[in-house]
């Protein structure tokens, strides 16, 4: 199990972002003790966090959030993608992988293939939060029956998401509302 938060906003914001980060993985750290990491782009407006519980390579190599060896990439990840042996060995040129995970794994395939064939292939459990720098786009996923939480919505000007809804408390200005009409 790992945990995953971030947000993606419109407008000027002034923030210590990587402090924001750290407050929303601090609240799901109990998700991944192992190692946490944030990543943010400020001129983006877009913010991932990451809290990790190391099983499939527990090398620092699979520490998140990933970037792509490309660049273009920047990913948060939780669950474990079962066939990801198979869908390195269809990469085609093979890249130098710098570890083991199963998320290097995607990552790769998401450069490669793009989100949809790769998501496609791809056999598991799992959410992620992917950035794709060049298209400034912002990729939520989850695997077919939803076996791996992720909550998402928008706070004001924000959208965010996240392993759980705690992690969202830390976003500045956060004041939770009960929506009557929808309970």
């Amino acid at each position: 199990m790992c945990g995953l938060a971030g947000a993606l906003w419109r407008g000027a914001r002034q923030a210590d972002w990587q402090q924001v980060g750290k407050d929303m993985a601090q609240r799901i750290r109990h998700r991944g003790p192992d190692s946490h990491g944030v990543w943010c782009d400020p001129q983006a407006r877009v913010l991932l966090s990451h809290v990790r519980l190391s099983i499939v390579d527990l090398s620092a190599a699979g520490h998140q959030p990933m970037h792509s060896a490309c660049g273009r990439y920047v990913l948060v990840f939780n669950g474990e993608i079962y066939n990801h042996q198979a869908l390195r060995a269809r990469l085609n040129p093979v890249p130098v992988f710098r570890g083991h995970s199963d998320t290097e794994t995607l990552l790769a395939c998401f450069a490669d293939w793009g989100v949809e064939a790769t998501l496609r292939a791809a056999v598991g459990m799992f959410a992620f939060a992917l950035w794709d720098a060049h298209t400034q786009t912002l990729t939520l996923g989850r695997d077919r029956l939803g076996e791996k939480p992720l909550f998402y919505g928008w706070h004001g000007d924000a959208m965010l998401f996240a392993s759980e809804l705690k992690a969202l408390a830390a976003w500045p200005g956060w004041s939770p509302q009960l929506d009557r009409d929808a309970l």
